[in-house]
């Protein structure tokens, strides 16, 4: 097994830097369709399905390794390591921003920038710090997806994509978790959502632009001011959306603001 069977792993477009493209939870590569094209021409661009969703090989799914999101961060330093040329800028939606973070700590230097795109280090809720949810919030989620899968994804996928007037987008969302093999997907959540990166997250100097939506339901406004309070070098960007996705329903705010912050990388720009 190569590492490009492992991760489905494509690579386009040309450029001096590489971005490489981390989905979500329940999600697979083809999440990036609306965003990737607009980076193609001045960029090498990957992007690769985890372990475990779109078209992985689900033969290498270890249910030890990928108890921790570092079994993830792993898989990630590797494909930088055989994939990017030149500065690698990480791209990461939702929990695969932590990932890309623990990816960036486990080798030091080789990342020269993050886009979070509704990246959270921490889901619940504590002394002073708001993540969108109680505890028992998240069990009774886990408990509902425990127990009926398809169901909990098929509620669930409008709540997290949100856009409304954009039907279609729900029924992809959902369409991406029904593809994801039920058990899978279930660890997967359990490590996502009972996940604390807060101590790995702070004082990351790496240059990071984070993507908030106005309205998202599982990283609230908070958690995105959090972050760019914790992180030196960080750029906290508004993008007037509704829900989880902004890089799926929104993604001209996204790639208007990726560019500004993507200028130094570009041949024509030092950096």
């Amino acid at each position: 097994m190569t590492l490009q069977q492992r991760n489905n792993v494509s690579v386009e477009g040309d450029g001096p830097a590489t971005l490489i493209l981390s989905h979500g939870f329940g999600c697979d590569q083809t999440m990036w369709i609306y965003l990737y094209r607009h980076f193609t021409s001045r960029f090498r661009v990957v992007r690769y399905d985890l372990v475990g969703a779109g078209k992985s090989d689900l033969g290498a799914y270890d249910k030890e390794k990928y108890s921790l999101l570092a079994g993830y961060a792993h898989d990630l330093s590797e494909i930088i390591e055989h994939y990017a040329v030149g500065p690698v800028i990480l791209v990461g939606h939702s929990v695969s921003a932590m990932i890309g973070a623990l990816a960036d700590r486990m080798m030091p230097g080789r990342v020269a920038a993050h886009v979070m795109v509704g990246p959270s280090p921490c889901y619940i809720d504590s002394d002073g710090y708001v993540g969108g949810f109680t505890r028992e919030d998240i069990d009774s989620l886990l408990d509902t997806l425990d127990s009926n899968y398809l169901g909990w994804s098929s509620t669930m996928a409008p709540v997290i994509m949100g856009a409304p007037g954009q039907p279609a987008l729900s029924e992809e969302l959902a369409n991406s978790f029904c593809r994801t093999e039920p058990e899978i997907a279930k660890q997967f959540a359990r490590v996502t959502f009972l996940s604390d990166n807060r101590s790995d997250i702070a004082g990351l100097a790496t240059p990071t632009l984070i993507l908030q939506s106005t309205d998202d339901l599982i990283a609230p406004l908070a958690v995105g001011e959090y972050l760019h309070a914790v992180m030196p070098a960080s750029t906290l960007c508004i993008i007037p959306n509704v829900g989880h996705c902004p890089h799926m329903s929104a993604p001209s705010a996204c790639s208007e603001a990726m560019d500004q912050f993507l200028s130094p990388w570009v041949v024509g720009h030092a950096g």
